[in-house]
């Protein structure tokens, strides 16, 4: 074989070579840092902060979310389904007047049963269904980190504090942008979204300030 003949045959290599390269998907799931925050936007702060400002490994943990639940496509809900979720997260707010901790835990638990029934995976699985919420619903998943950890946060018999109370108001509001996320993200939401939970939100906003 001449040299003329190999030289050429390593040039067509070398472009192969660099080709595929061009194609290939970059790391973290297809996204750089930049990438990263703007599509998880605040939580890409919080889970800086978790590991204690290692921006690496924050978007590592980022960018396999992305990976394992970047593909999920949400199903939509049955009509009698979302009138039922819509009920009883109107239920839910009117209860916390009198008894916020078993409010934000219907919350908590109406937030898993509708995420599970949208297409994310199973309430029973909290951390695999939370990490799949915030690669589709960043802006608003902290929300149902805040009623969870309340529901889970250990409360040794003490009566709630006024700052305690305060405190599961703020969770539930906002908790409710992603409930109201899950509502219509499939554009559904139109008449069964309105008028009952617009207002019982704002009978839960004026009744919680009142009773905290």
């Amino acid at each position: 074989m001449s040299t003329g003949v190999i030289i050429v045959l390593i040039v067509i290599l070398v472009g192969v070579v660099a080709a595929a390269a061009a194609l290939a998907p970059p790391a973290r799931g297809g996204f750089g840092g930049s990438g990263l925050k703007r599509r998880f936007g605040p939580e890409y702060d919080r889970t800086v902060a978790r590991h204690d400002g290692d921006t690496k490994a924050a978007e590592r943990e980022l960018g396999e979310r992305v990976q394992q639940h970047g593909s999920l496509r949400e199903q939509p809900l049955e009509p009698a389904a979302r009138e039922q979720y819509q009920a009883r997260w109107a239920a839910a707010q009117e209860l916390f007047v009198d008894s916020p901790r078993q409010a934000v835990t219907d919350a908590d638990q109406l937030l898993g049963e509708v995420a599970g029934a949208r297409g994310f995976p199973a309430v029973e699985e909290y951390d695999k269904q939370f990490d799949a919420l915030s690669v589709h619903h960043a802006d608003h998943v902290h929300g149902y980190r805040r009623v969870h950890r309340v529901v889970h946060s250990p409360t040794n018999g003490a009566p709630e504090s006024q700052a305690g109370t305060e405190e599961m108001r703020e969770a539930m509001l906002e908790a409710r942008a992603l409930f109201d996320d899950l509502m219509s993200a499939d554009g559904g939401g139109g008449s069964s979204r309105g008028r009952t939970g617009r207002l019982a939100f704002g009978s839960f906003n004026r009744q919680a300030v009142k009773g905290s």
